[in-house]
């Protein structure tokens, strides 16, 4: 295959009242800040240049250590839960830099946050740790979670204040190449998956956290981020089996890319599929050159230069009218190299070892419910301990509300050791 474009990036128990007020209040903060910054985002971006000069922790150092998960540096960082600061529930706000190893072999490093929250931990045993895998942040370095942590525009404080507010520390990736030198490779399921087990690693032998290897983990991520999360669970076994994971709570779980594609497209987050097909490209060295005519060319660039905020940009963009031959991109997908590369990132093929809650709302516009529900099925049929979980939540974000509060009492039962009663027999 050709190479790609060389331009660039070289206990309490039970669910609390306070908990859903939390919950309640930051989506609707987060929707509110969403909504204006992407009313202020419509306006044309310009084409890709080289990428803007990333802050000196970023840079990847000469050497990298040998094992997965060796912090490289870590800093102190302003954590915001919120433009307003409206709450303070950490004590220990860390950015981190750590060791992962990407789909392809290479050793690369990744950024992270690492939060423990005031609270003690009155639980059994240690403090548990969630590597949380966020949800999709977009292509550009300054949309890394721990970049936008302490601006207070990162949406991700609606899950992770119930989980600090629980006692449980948290430990965030920002993916390969979101944040650090490369390109995102947005979607590939074993990157996405490594990262997050990897963070987790970094956290617990981060000093002054409390945390340690013995450290109960959960895992825990929505759409991008369930996808991440999903990976994470069915690797953990493998690739880190000195994780002590109980766990993992996976919601709109984009488990089957050319499903998800053809409902993409055309509509109004048509960016998600260009993230996809811009991430995966990078990730297996393809050059879409061939395949875009000037428009697709222009738009593959760009969309490197975006956040989630900047989604307006494409949205209602059919993908047949960037295309060299007017084809959508459910044509491209069928054809190699790309279906063996979409077909790499199926979830549902791996056996997870521990239980798995999955959230899915049967009216999200965006991750097909029935994709969800094939994945759940598929787990099943491994002999996996799974609980579909289906809710009526309006849309695709509005089902992040129940995947995060079913994700609490999920926790607490398995930390202390309470066994999942699956249902799998429904599913």
């Amino acid at each position: 295959m050709a190479p790609a474009p060389s331009r660039r990036r070289t206990r309490t128990r039970g669910l609390s009242a306070r908990a859903i007020a939390s919950v309640s209040t930051l989506l609707t903060t987060a929707l509110t800040t969403t909504l204006a910054l992407v009313a202020i985002s419509t306006s044309p971006a310009q084409a890709a240049v080289d990428e803007p000069p990333r802050p000196a922790f970023y840079e990847t150092p000469a050497t990298l250590p040998s094992a997965n998960g060796t912090l490289i540096r870590s800093e102190k960082m302003t954590f915001l839960l919120d433009p307003l600061d409206a709450t303070s529930l950490v004590r220990n706000a860390q950015r981190v830099l750590y060791k992962t190893t990407n789909r392809s072999g290479k050793a690369i490093a990744v950024s992270g946050t690492v939060l423990v929250p005031n609270a003690p931990w009155i639980g059994l045993g240690s403090r548990p740790v969630i590597g949380y895998s966020p949800g999709t942040q977009g292509m550009a370095d300054r949309c890394a979670p721990s970049r936008q942590f302490s601006e207070g525009i990162e949406y991700e404080g609606i899950g992770i204040e119930a989980l600090l507010l629980r006692g449980y520390a948290v430990a965030m990736p920002d993916y390969e190449g979101l944040g650090t030198v490369g390109i995102h490779t947005y979607m590939d399921r074993v990157s996405q998956g490594r990262a997050t087990l990897d963070v987790v690693r970094a956290a617990q032998r981060l000093s002054g956290t409390g945390l340690s290897t013995t450290s109960p983990v959960g895992l825990m991520g929505y759409s991008q981020g369930g996808g991440a999360a999903a990976a994470a669970v069915e690797l953990a076994s493998t690739y880190a089996p000195d994780l002590r994971v109980k766990g993992a709570v996976v919601g709109a779980v984009p488990a089957d890319l050319t499903k998800v594609a053809t409902n993409l497209d055309g509509g109004l987050y048509s960016s998600f599929a260009f993230f996809a097909l811009r991430g995966l490209a990078a990730s297996y060295d393809v050059d879409l050159t061939p395949y875009l005519n000037a428009t697709g060319r222009a738009t593959s660039d760009r969309v490197e230069t975006e956040c989630v905020f900047d989604l307006l940009n494409n949205a209602f963009v059919k993908s047949s009218t960037l295309s060299y031959n007017g084809q959508p991109m459910s044509t491209l997908m069928a054809a190699e190299p790309f279906r063996s590369i979409v077909e790499a990132q199926r979830i549902g093929t791996i056996k997870p070892t521990v239980p798995v809650l999955v959230t899915h709302s049967a009216l999200d516009d965006v991750i097909p419910y029935a994709v969800g529900k094939q994945m759940a099925r598929s787990w099943c049929g491994k002999g996996a301990n799974v609980r579909l979980s289906t809710n009526v939540a309006p849309l695709h974000v509005g089902g992040l509300v129940p995947h995060v509060a079913e994700s609490l009492p999920f926790f607490e039962a398995r930390f202390a050791g309470i066994p999942q009663l699956s249902n799998c027999w429904l599913i």
